[in-house]
């Protein structure tokens, strides 16, 4: 069901303009420059209502993250909370992740995370899936050479399909595990993932390493 649409959307989301960036083209291969220094850019796909990356990017101030949503009633509650958050290594993109090779120059991001992608679960609708090749091809044109796509998500079929899809790519794959929550790897949750849990529902993990070239 999609969130209905919030009061005040524009007036609210102008308020967070110091996060949200309205002309994400013009940064194609500067983004860094947003922020003065080298370090690693990590892209959320899909950030929902940004309790995984307000926390990574509070968690880890040194790494700069972007986060692309294309719900505006999502992307504000995600705005907000950064803004409530006070950090300073986060900003927003308001767009579709088919859009990301007009906004991100190749080999400019580090790592990108799906976390809880709608598994579009009939046959029909697979070309929608995050994982699908078609946007895996996108996803390769923006990864550095070794770069890393970390993937978490409740729904095994989805799962399965990612690891063929990925494998079948030419990525490797590591870290797969069928319930993440028994394993001691320092987890950030999102607000779905806390949800299925609490219903006692496993959570399935992956990366997927974008080979080195000459390798």
């Amino acid at each position: 069901m999609r969130m209905r649409r919030k009061k005040n959307l524009i007036p609210r989301l102008e308020k967070c303009s110091d996060v949200i960036i309205s002309n994400p083209q013009e940064h194609k291969g500067r983004w860094r420059q947003l922020w003065g220094h080298e370090g690693q850019l990590h892209l959320e796909i899909g950030c929902g209502k940004g309790d995984f990356i307000v926390k990574s990017a509070e968690k880890y101030p040194d790494i700069m993250f972007v986060a692309i949503e294309r719900y505006q009633n999502v992307l504000l509650l995600a705005a907000e909370k950064a803004m409530a958050a006070g950090v300073k290594n986060l900003l927003f993109i308001d767009a579709d992740a088919a859009l990301l090779q007009e906004i991100f120059a190749p080999d400019e991001i580090d790592r990108i995370y799906l976390n809880f992608s709608d598994p579009w679960p009939r046959n029909k609708h697979a070309k929608r899936r995050l994982t699908h090749p078609n946007l895996l091809r996108v996803y390769d044109a923006i990864l550095k050479n070794g770069g890393e796509i970390w993937q978490k998500t409740d729904n095994p079929r989805l799962f399965e399909f990612s690891l063929c899809s990925f494998s079948q790519f030419g990525y490797t794959l590591y870290d797969i595990t069928f319930d993440l929550h028994s394993t001691d790897f320092d987890n950030i949750m999102t607000e779905y993932e806390r949800n299925f849990s609490e219903k006692g529902m496993n959570i399935y993990r992956c990366v997927a390493r974008k080979p080195v070239s000459g390798n």
